[in-house]
């Protein structure tokens, strides 16, 4: 692969000698200088998929600062909390403007001279779809981060930019174009080409697929600001093939060392925690216990159900709406989603092949005893976190997060399993569960599609239970009536609310002293002013997170900024955020889309070296140049 790499980067090289003349003219009389018939589609296909699976450098900033944190699959504290870094955003920008989209257009534009030429090989008009397709998801990665952008930029001259709508627009129109114009009866010359494609092999029946998957998902994107373009676009893409089991996957095998294969969880320093967010999705839902998935050595660490924990007011945030801030669980929840166990480890659980003891330098994943302390620093109570299962709000926990050594240490929480942090993994770029989901929801908005809604949801959640590994649990759980600690519930006949408060249990802990309060399902004021919690779209988007969990946090987010699902508790306020003034100890209860970053800022190398193009992208948002802009498709109050 290194080697492939390589040649695609000289081959950019050679791009820019190319793009400083205007018809590609003949390079001096260097008889090893490469000619436009030489150069080939498939290296700068294979450059743009690769440097978009993103290097360590950038996966850092992007995949996890960014979209892991705001689509609440860790918990780092940047949109979340209405934060972003400008060489963050500038080093994702400028790699996307100087190297994805330039050399997948570069793709393009050469397949189409040589094609003008007559001078081209049979699968080079292939390829020129193939290049369309995959350019219309990286576009659509920018301007979910972004907003506007170019449709026809970066090609050799100054921009034009164009609003979100617009970019929709176009990127539905080259897939629906893209798909339809693929010929499935061309034959490749050998294993050559297919190792340019570390997607499919250039399996060409499997990039229509993705490509009318890919339309899918962008389609339901407009679902709430264009719902009959939305309609019209969806029922056109699933009338075709797209993505209906793991064979037919967009997965990117990954490699170690240090490159654009590089894993995109692998930097040791980040904990890759499970955030409150999941976890508040995950307990209780579907009904399955924890004794029937977990082997008898860890019985003895099960609590009984609607059991809270150990209660400690001077040292957990409770300036918070989620429902589980203010306690530290003393144990393993008495049932919780099949799929945890195998996302998330234990702490404590060394024998388990898939415990990760980052990082490898220090022996922190194997500390689980920590202190509560006073004011003085002197121990208050030793915490014993070994099997237990916790997760926390992000935000300002103020002195009470001064005085706690528990919450955020590395061998006190469950983090994800070794496999996604090994380089032994395939990045998944769409999966077939999120097909399912998206005709699910397809079919509940009356959308002509070929399976019924809860068909199309149970096979959702059926390959996510395959994905991971539990399918034996599967037929119990789809269902279950038993409510999540937001008040969701699986089975999809069962609709019925629950009940304001539920009865739990807890402890005092600095007393031992049992109590018994009502905890209060959480109010998702951004979804239907908070009144609903179980209705069939919750239940769909529930899923769909859980399901998309690790490998699509971009979309995760985007189906919150879109929908207000599912419930994303607020950053801790125990003390005012400096980035979100807007959450204050007095409306921490409540959800606005306000508390939520929106998009990323442009970067600031941007509106310095290109001050005209700055300012027309700014006008296309309609809305201040920050992270709290929605976008055209989003939310908007």
């Amino acid at each position: 692969m290194r080697k492939i790499l390589k040649k695609a980067n000289l081959l950019g090289i050679m791009l820019l000698a190319f793009t400083s003349c205007s018809d590609f003219e003949e390079i001096n009389i260097n008889p090893t200088a490469a000619s436009k018939d030489q150069v080939q589609t498939e290296y700068f296909i294979n450059s743009s998929i690769g440097g978009a699976q993103q290097d360590p450098h950038i996966a850092e900033r992007v995949f996890v600062l960014y979209w892991d944190d705001a689509g609440r699959m860790t918990r780092v504290g940047t949109l979340s909390e209405g934060g972003s870094n400008d060489g963050w955003t500038s080093d994702y920008y400028n790699r996307y403007v100087s190297s994805w989209l330039r050399n997948i257009n570069a793709g393009i534009e050469i397949a189409d001279e040589q094609i003008a030429s007559g001078s081209f090989k049979e699968h080079t008009p292939n390829l020129k779809q193939v290049a369309r397709i995959w350019r219309a998801y990286i576009m659509s990665e920018m301007t979910d981060n972004f907003g506007p952008i170019p449709i026809n930029g970066f090609q050799g001259v100054n921009p034009e930019y164009s609003n979100v709508k617009e970019v929709y627009y176009y990127m539905l129109q080259e897939l629906t174009e893209a798909t339809a114009a693929l010929d499935l009866s061309v034959s490749n010359p050998g294993d050559a080409l297919k190792k340019l494609d570390p997607a499919y092999g250039y399996d060409y029946a499997k990039w229509q697929k993705y490509g009318n998957s890919l339309r899918m998902r962008l389609a339901m994107r407009l679902s709430e600001v264009d719902p009959a373009k939305a309609q019209a676009e969806f029922e056109s893409a699933v009338g075709s093939a797209f993505i209906q089991d793991a064979t037919d996957n967009f997965s990117v095998k990954e490699e170690s060392g240090y490159n654009d294969y590089t894993g995109v969880m692998t930097r040791q320093w980040w904990d890759h925690e499970i955030t409150a967010t999941l976890n508040n999705l995950m307990i209780g839902l579907g009904g399955v216990t924890s004794q029937s998935m977990l082997s008898a050595d860890k019985h003895s660490h099960i609590k009984p159900a609607n059991y809270m924990g150990l209660k400690f007011d001077d040292h957990f945030s409770s300036m918070t709406n989620d429902p589980s801030a203010g306690f530290f669980f003393d144990g393993l929840q008495n049932t919780i989603d099949p799929r945890a166990y195998d996302l998330f480890k234990i702490p404590g659980d060394f024998n388990d092949p898939e415990f990760n003891a980052y990082p490898s330098w220090n022996s922190n994943a194997s500390i689980t005893k920590r202190n509560l302390v006073d004011g003085s620093d002197n121990v208050v109570k030793e915490i014993e976190a070994a099997f237990t299962w916790n997760a926390y709000a992000a935000g300002n926990w103020g002195e009470k997060g001064s005085k706690n050594k528990v919450f955020g240490f590395t061998g006190t929480l469950p983090r994800l399993a070794n496999k996604y942090r090994n380089d032994s993994n395939s990045r998944i770029f769409f999966a077939s569960w999120e097909s399912h989901f998206l005709i699910a929801e397809a079919a509940l908005r009356g959308w002509n599609v070929p399976m019924t809604g809860q068909v199309a949801y149970e096979k959702g959640i059926a390959d996510s239970f395959t994905y991971n590994g539990v399918s034996s649990q599967l037929s119990d759980y789809l269902t279950s009536q038993d409510y999540s600690r937001v008040g969701t519930s699986v089975s999809w006949t069962h609709t019925t609310e629950p009940s304001a408060t539920v009865a739990v249990t807890y402890v005092d802990g600095y007393t031992n002293t049992a109590g018994t309060m009502n905890m209060k399902y959480p109010e998702n004021t951004i979804y239907k002013n908070g009144a609903v919690k179980n209705d069939l779209l919750t239940k769909i988007i529930t899923q769909k997170f859980i399901a998309q969990t690790p490998w699509l946090p971009l979309e995760t987010w985007s189906d919150h900024r879109r929908l207000g699902l599912p419930f994303f508790e607020n950053a801790a306020i125990e003390k005012p955020l400096t980035n979100m003034p807007q959450l204050t100890s007095g409306n921490f209860m409540t959800n606005t889309i306000n508390f939520y970053g929106q998009r990323l800022k442009y970067p600031s190398n941007f509106s310095s070296n290109i001050p005209g193009g700055y300012q027309q992208a700014v006008e296309k948002l309609e809305g201040p140049d920050t992270v709290f802009t929605p976008l055209w498709w989003a939310q908007q109050n």
